[in-house]
């Protein structure tokens, strides 16, 4: 047995990317974050832009499906009028990440262990069961 613990995380902040954060919401469809760049001593940093983030989320069979999305506007009310389109464009990438997922889960290869009953070179010593493995 080993005395080495396994590597930690570091929970280090970035002082030189800090953020203020302001949320603005219908509380029926989703919400805008608004970051605004700070210095490590609080101040405002206008050397970096103000980012705006959308979270809406849509209900799936499974639950909830929640929506993160940047949206490049200069203002609140250019991140408003851009929210349905790029709620929209996250939506259809996200349904493509989940049928990326789904296929490559589905040929995955079913390779029975090798000596279980019944599997290619098995006889009737086998180790019973038939334990499938997914690759």
């Amino acid at each position: 047995m080993s005395n080495q613990t396994p590597e930690m995380p570091e929970f280090k902040l970035d002082a030189n990317d800090l953020y203020t954060e302001e949320v603005f919401t219908d509380r029926r469809v989703g919400s805008i974050r608004r970051l605004q760049p700070v210095s490590a001593d609080g101040q405002p940093d206008s050397g970096r832009p103000v980012l705006y983030i959308g979270q809406t989320q849509i209900l799936t069979p499974m639950g909830a499906l929640p929506l993160t999305f940047e949206i490049a506007a200069s203002s609140l009310s250019e991140a408003l009028e851009q929210f349905p389109a790029q709620a929209q464009q996250a939506l259809e990438e996200t349904a493509r990440e989940l049928q990326e997922m789904r296929r490559e889960q589905a040929s995955s290869i079913v390779v029975p262990e090798p000596g279980a009953a019944g599997g290619l070179g098995g006889g009737l010593g086998g180790a019973g069961g038939g334990r499938i493995q997914l690759r």
